[in-house]
Parts: structure tokens; sequence; C-alpha cells
């Protein structure tokens, strides 16, 4: 997942940055609007953390924006302004949710974990294809029922597939969710789809390269085979 952080506190965004990469998040960082308002442009991130009192104006402003381009991505408040009609305002904007300041981390990781649930259409934080389980709440893997340690990035990466299954995820997709805008090797999202087909390998699961456009998770044949071999006897 890709998480926008706008945030002028410095020690306060290097906090939520930490946090939540701890949980296999891709994070990007800024300090002000303008700023931000240039990465959302740039790139798809999938929630935004949003403070209001920023040097260059305030964040209901950048939110006001998204909504009008139809940018449904969604946004979580962040500010320490707690009086009624700002928090009414900003969810009439179109604000997802809102956390005064100051708050607990574990309330704010819990929220976002919600928020990404909803925009995914879940019930819970597990995500499922054929033997393959993920908790994207303990970023935890299950291949054939066996634990599959995986590092953030692989995560990330098998994550952001199986939120597609049977679909293609262009490149530049997977690598914004991998890399955000740090600077990376331009074969750097190569050498982790390598390291996942080689976890999947015998599993009747593959990452299959679709030269162009982009890589799509899918059963192999003899999987697809077997499926339809035991749906035939049932």
């Amino acid at each position: 997942m890709h998480l926008l952080v706008i945030e002028d506190d410095p020690l306060l965004s290097r906090s939520l940055s930490q946090a939540m990469s701890r949980h296999g998040y891709t994070v990007d960082a800024f300090s002000r609007l303008d700023q931000a308002n240039g990465a959302l442009k740039q790139s798809r991130f999938d929630l935004v953390l949003l403070d209001l009192g920023l040097p260059d104006g305030d964040g209901l402003s950048l939110l006001a924006t998204l909504r009008d381009r139809h940018d449904a991505t969604p946004v979580l408040i962040l500010t320490a302004r707690d009086a009624l009609e700002d928090r009414v305002r900003g969810l009439d904007l179109g604000a997802d949710d809102y956390l005064a300041k100051p708050f607990s981390i574990t309330e704010l990781e819990a929220r976002v974990r919600a928020l990404l649930r909803r925009s995914q259409q879940r019930l819970d934080n597990s995500l499922r294809f054929g033997p393959l389980v993920l908790d994207t709440g303990s970023t935890s893997a299950w291949l054939a029922g066996s634990p599959l340690d995986l590092p953030r990035r692989e995560f990330s990466l098998l994550e952001a597939l199986m939120l597609s299954t049977g679909r293609i995820v262009p490149r530049e997709t997977l690598e914004g969710r991998l890399f955000g805008f740090e600077a990376v090797g331009a074969n750097a999202l190569d050498v982790y789809v390598s390291r996942l087909r080689k976890r999947l390998a015998g599993s009747g699961l593959a990452i299959r390269t679709l030269r162009g456009l982009g890589y799509r998770l899918e059963e192999t044949r003899e999987q697809r085979a077997a499926g339809h071999e035991e749906a035939t006897r049932k």
C-alpha cells in the first residue's frame, strides 16, 4: 500500500512514516500543500493522512481539489482543530475520517486499516487466492497452511497482485506501491518479482509477465485443471 503523509511537524511526520512503514506500507511525506498536490498528480496513493494547518495554506483546500477532480482516494484528517464545525466541514468536503491531535498511534493504525478495507470492499484484513493467504493487518502470509516469511517489499508486491487477481497490474502501479518517489534502478521491480516467483514455485500459483502491460497473479494451468477436476467430482 502506498500512503501519503501531509504534515508540517517534522517529529510527527517522521513518527507517522515510521509507524506506517513497520506495517509494510510505502510512505511518502511532505510538509507543504504544493508538494503534496504535485505528488498526487504524479502517483496513485491508497490513503492520504492530511494535516490541516500547513505553511502554505489549509489542508481542506487540498481535500476540496481532490474531490473536485473526482479523486476518491481515502483521506484521514489529522488536526489539532477539535471544534465541531471544523469536523463537519472536513467530512462534508469528502474526508473519510477525522482524528484529533494528540492521538494514539495504535488508534491511527486501526483507522488506517479500516479505511483501506472499506476502499477495497473487504470485510476483514485477509486476502485469499488458492493456497495463499495474506493478513494485511499483521503483515503475515501463509502458503498451503505454512508461514511464508516475506520482507516488507515482497509482501507489498504480493498484496498488490492479490488485490487484482485475474487482472493485469501495470508496472508503474507496482513501482509506485513499492518505492514511492524513492530513486531506484530500472530493474528494481524485476528483482522482487523474481524473488516472489521462487517462493511460489510448485504452489500452483504464478506471476505472469505481460510485456508492455504489467504483471498478473494467476493459477497455473495444472492448478486450474486440478480445480476443474475437483469441481467435476463434486
